[in-house]
């Protein structure tokens, strides 16, 4: 087939990125060496246009076994052991199939964990949608929901908590975001290296279908009109073939069987094969015929470019592919050798022996375009930061925002979401979903980690650089709240089309709020991936850089979650409350502005708050914890009342005025603040550490009785009472509200 100019543009390439593949080759490529440069060269795989900016962000820290450039990161949590994670996209196949996009988005992130000798043990994620009185939202969020659920439940992997947020500007653009985390021995690392001239090339799980070709491609464009005609590139799933390719894998790895194993992800064995080939500066040779297929009729090109879920390419020690073949048949998981490893750098196809593809591996893994974008604030960003103050009425009905921000399904209870994920299985699950953060025990330790997921959007929009340092410092926050020591994090950049130079400005600013939080916090990020392109018909999301954290806990039974625990016991605020209106849940909820500069982050006052904190849950004198985050100090309170494990509780709280505007107080959104219950006979105790650790403290209240009330105090000492609800009554609209969205929804569709 003759390779044309309407052919280059089908495959997503550019005029000058094909003249470069002439070059590379010395020759016109042909059709699947096009296919194999443009899933290669796509956005998805070679992050031609983040790479020249990645680098900003620190990788190296005491913990950090593994950084970025493998299929996850690994950091030492002692005792011979490393935790395993990584955070992954899944936003194009959600949208077109919200099932199964989701599904495999959990079954590739599962694989990116379980390749590198790690057992999971646990998922998270990290959703946006449109609102629901939307038909065509409810059914992105009740798909995509299931899919997490169906293929997570079946893999015997519990799903532990994540984040869920409702927006306008994600009607056309749902981001499904997927984090897993896995235990393994320190010395049972492994790698995606095809090292070793001669050694045998295996492939094991799934046999190769047709689904997902291209999908790499249509993951690295904008949607349009048409966008729901690509069905066919989004993956099918099958999580009871990948529970038993992942028991496979791991007892491969306990025979010592291996030099390398890679996962065939976004563009399948193109990818895992001159990936694999290219960090060990090696080459592979492959043979396509002994590649298990489940279609007749199948081309090179179709078995290079499938995304077929649920399969490996290994590379094993001299001589041991036998017992490669032995311990796949035990599992029932399909293999065969088919190809070997080569000196001569090159990625070479054969097909019945006849070569069809010839290609340096290097060319298409790391020697990829890469972009320097031109980047400029956008002409709408000074009206976005406008906000005046004196416009904003004050609310007279407190008890009525209350409601109405517990009632927004992005602060509402997510219990729709999470009970319909086995959050329980493997029995490690300590701290259930609904806290700060997750926290599951190390069995055979007295150890437990945290993780979360984290990012205000809507920060973001409005200042990429500060949203995204308080994503990372919210996230770290969030572990602190548990107890936990934050040790790394992976992210999850999701932006529209980088061609935009005002998306290209909030992406770079993005990365050097990341950077900076992650330096002063001293986080190193592990691993990531980016996600440009999330836009249709020119309309982008809003900057969305997510962060997945993990934190230790060195005793497990030191692990405290957010509900108020005891009647008497002291209401603790750690932080400082300021005039931070802007960027606001209540902004947007109840004034239906999203405006405004967010809330500053101060990094050396992050610091302090988290030590203080890490030190209070150390020394056993907190109760309850909690960060104060969308919906500010009011809603903060209200979780905690209604998070106590016995039911919800009350309590009695009284602030300060000191000339801050009442929804400032109540609703505002200040950063490094923790809402801590105590012992009233500790409160001595937690004074000192805090001016030793020069941290703001108030005690603001006590827990007791049946209703949260709030009042504020004036300057001649007047106390006004403004919110005043009985629990169990804003318990009722806190945990039905997401129910009610989407059973309203439907009444009205």
């Amino acid at each position: 087939m003759p390779i044309t100019k309407d052919l280059i543009a089908q495959h997503g390439l550019t005029d000058e990125e094909y003249q470069k593949i002439v070059a590379v080759l010395g020759r016109e490529p042909n059709l699947t060496e096009l296919g194999m440069f443009s899933v290669m060269w796509s956005e998805h795989c070679s992050y031609k246009s983040s790479r020249a900016f990645l680098g900003k962000l620190p990788t190296e820290g005491p913990h950090v076994v593994q950084g970025p450039g493998e299929n996850a990161g690994v950091v030492d949590i002692g005792d011979g052991l490393v935790a395993v994670f990584k955070m992954e996209s899944h936003n194009h196949p959600s949208f077109i199939e919200p099932y199964q996009g989701a599904a495999t988005g959990v079954g590739g992130i599962l694989r990116d964990v379980f390749t590198m000798g790690a057992r999971p043990i646990a998922l998270l994620n990290s959703l946006r949608f449109g609102p629901l009185d939307n038909p065509k939202n409810r059914y992105l969020f009740s798909g995509v929901v299931a899919g997490i659920a169906g293929y997570g439940n079946c893999m015997g992997v519990p799903t532990v908590g994540g984040e869920v947020y409702f927006n306008e500007i994600y009607n056309h653009n749902p981001l499904v975001n997927a984090f897993c985390l896995g235990i393994a021995r320190k010395d049972r690392i492994f790698l995606g290296r095809a090292a070793g001239v001669g050694n045998p090339v295996l492939y094991i799980g799934s046999k190769t279908g047709r689904d997902g070709i291209h999908g790499a491609t249509m993951a690295s464009d904008s949607f349009d009109e048409g966008s729901e005609s690509k069905r066919p590139t989004v993956q099918v799933g099958d999580p009871f073939t990948e529970k038993l390719l992942l028991e496979a894998c791991l007892e491969l790895m306990e025979k010592d069987v291996l030099i390398g194993i890679q996962d065939m992800g976004a563009a399948g064995l193109t990818s895992s094969s001159c990936e694999m080939a290219s960090r060990a500066g090696t080459g592979i040779e492959l043979e396509l015929a002994d590649v298990p297929r489940r279609e007749q009729g199948m081309t090179p090109y179709d078995l290079l470019l499938s995304e077929s879920q649920e399969r490996m390419l290994l590379v094993a020690k001299p001589g041991r592919e036998g017992e490669v073949l032995d311990i796949c048949k035990k599992w029932d998981v399909d293999a065969a050798v088919v190809g070997r490893v080569t000196g001569d750098g090159f990625l070479r196809v054969k097909d019945k022996g006849v070569v069809v593809a010839e290609v340096p591996a290097r060319a298409l893994a790391d020697d990829a375009p890469k972009y320097e974008r031109p980047a400029a604030a956008p002409p709408y960003q000074d009206h976005l930061q406008s906000l005046s103050l004196e416009l904003i009425p004050e609310p007279a009905d407190c008890n009525a925002v209350l409601e109405t921000l517990l009632a927004s399904p992005t602060i509402a209870h997510k219990g729709w979401v999470f009970e319909q994920y086995d959050h329980m299985v493997q029995t490690n699950t300590m701290l259930r979903p609904g806290s700060d953060a997750a926290v599951l025990r190390i069995k055979g330790t007295d150890k437990a980690l945290a993780v979360t997921a984290d990012c205000n959007s809507l920060y973001c929009v409005l200042n990429p650089y500060i949203g995204a340092g308080i994503a990372v410092a919210e996230a770290a926050r969030n572990l602190v709240c548990s107890g936990a020591r934050p040790l790394a994090l992976t992210d999850c950049l999701n932006f529209g089309n980088p061609e935009r130079p005002d998306i290209m400005w909030q992406f770079i600013l993005a990365v050097e709020g990341i950077a900076d939080a992650c330096k002063a916090l001293k986080i190193p990020v592990v691993s990531g991936n980016v996600s440009f392109y999330n836009e249709t018909r020119g309309l982008s999301i809003y900057p969305t850089p997510v962060i997945g954290m993990v934190g230790l806990i060195e005793k497990a039974d030191r692990a405290v979650s957010q509900g108020f625990k005891n009647e008497g016991d002291a209401i603790v605020l750690l932080g400082e409350t300021g005039e931070d209106l802007g960027g606001t849940e209540y902004l947007r909820a109840v004034h239906h502005r999203e405006q405004g500069t967010p809330p500053m982050l101060n990094l050396d006052r992050e610091v302090a708050l988290q030590a203080l904190v890490l030190k209070a849950i150390e020394r056993g004198l907190v109760q309850s914890a909690h960060d104060c985050s969308e919906g500010g100090l009011s809603v903060a309170l209200a979780e905690c009342c209604l998070s106590a494990p016995s039911g919800p509780m009350g309590a009695d709280v009284t602030l300060d005025a000191r000339g801050l505007r009442r929804d400032s107080l109540l609703f505002g959104e200040s950063q490094s603040r923790i809402v801590i219950s105590v012992k009233s006979n500790d409160i001595i105790t937690i004074k000192a550490l805090a001016v030793e650790t020069n941290v703001k403290l108030s005690v603001i209240g006590f827990v007791g009785g049946r209703k949260l009330t709030l009042s504020i105090r004036d300057g001649q000492g007047r106390a006004n009472v403004w919110i005043d609800r009985p629990s169990r009554d804003l318990d009722i609209i806190w945990r039905g509200a997401l129910r009610s969205a989407l059973e309203s929804g439907e009444e009205r569709g």
